[in-house]
């Protein structure tokens, strides 16, 4: 509304429209183009389960994943949804992943009997929120989308924030680990 009476005030309303156009232009080719890589990407991942791949990563995670989710037992659908958003955050699909996410937090909740989130909960949410991204597709389509000649020459920054952000946010979840909220 400022933009509008302003625009009125100053007398460039056709400016204000021409760019409320564009805007409206652009937005509506970024979710095209984004589209498209969610759609493939959850293609992959729907795939990658039926065809084993996630059961696969699933046992190569379980030591880890044992100790960042007790709670959860061992190859059952928590620890499997788990799996899963932990993969579609490693390639940088983090829209991907959250459908996951909600299954692996459903999951979990099943296991759960109070009303209140348990410590795996919390170090999901935790996990899912400050993910590795090993392949951040996601940015990677933004940059190229908007002309970048080296989409993915932002790797090592990606890794090392993503994998100091994961170090701090464990940390913190596993010192605050059992005390009471009051």
């Amino acid at each position: 509304m400022l933009s509008v009476i302003c625009a009125a005030v100053t007398g460039r309303m056709p400016q204000l429209s021409a760019g409320v156009m564009n805007g409206a232009a652009g937005a509506v080719e970024l979710v095209v183009a984004m589209m498209g890589m969610m759609c493939a990407w959850t293609g992959l991942m729907k795939i990658a389960d039926a065809g084993g791949i996630t059961l696969m990563l699933s046992k190569l995670f379980d030591p880890l994943m044992r100790r960042l989710f007790p709670s959860c037992k061992k190859g059952g659908p928590a620890a499997k949804a788990i799996c899963m958003n932990v993969t579609a955050n490693l390639l940088g699909l983090g829209n991907a992943a959250t459908p996951l996410g909600i299954a692996a937090m459903k999951e979990m909740a099943k296991l759960n009997p109070s009303q209140t989130a348990d410590n795996s909960m919390v170090m999901f949410v935790v996990i899912n929120s400050a993910s590795i991204q090993l392949i951040p597709t996601f940015m990677g389509t933004l940059r190229a989308k908007y002309g970048s000649p080296a989409p993915f020459d932002i790797l090592p920054a990606v890794w090392l924030t993503s994998v100091c952000a994961l170090a701090a946010g464990i940390a913190a979840a596993k010192l605050l680990e059992g005390r009471k909220s009051g």
